[in-house]
């Protein structure tokens, strides 16, 4: 078991969200769902100014076991794309809270944080579906 970065949010799809100094959020996948997917080799990223809505498909990670989407957490508009994610997808598995961030948004409003998990109910959450 890995820990668990204090200063995230969580989903229970398996997504994280980091709140910026300058108001966006940085999304990626845990490290959870990385190591599920195992060796990831091809990860199919937004356009910039793409806007998504919360729930909504936002980029496919793909692995040699499978392909899985990649939820928005929340509603806004892509500002950022991790371009190094094109020729290294890997940085996902290796360092899924540092270098391996897939976007950064600009939230469409300010997002309610309790429908979303922090460190310990994300924990929880895996947890259960060990047992």
């Amino acid at each position: 078991m890995n820990e668990l970065p204090g200063d995230l949010l969580y989903t229970s799809d398996h997504e994280w969200l980091r709140r910026e100094d300058d108001g966006t959020v940085t999304i990626g996948i845990t490290d959870h769902a990385a190591t599920a997917l195992g060796d990831l080799v091809y990860v199919e990223l937004p356009e910039i100014e793409q806007e998504v809505d919360s729930g909504g498909e936002m980029a496919v990670v793909e692995s040699v076991k499978a392909a899985s989407d990649v939820y928005a957490p929340i509603s806004g508009n892509i500002v950022a794309i991790n371009e190094d994610l094109n020729d290294d997808p890997e940085k996902i598995n290796v360092e899924p809270y540092g270098e391996g961030w897939i976007v950064r948004m600009e939230p469409a409003d300010d997002f309610d944080e309790s429908e979303l998990l922090s460190p310990d109910a994300y924990q929880q959450l895996l947890d259960e579906l060990e047992d």
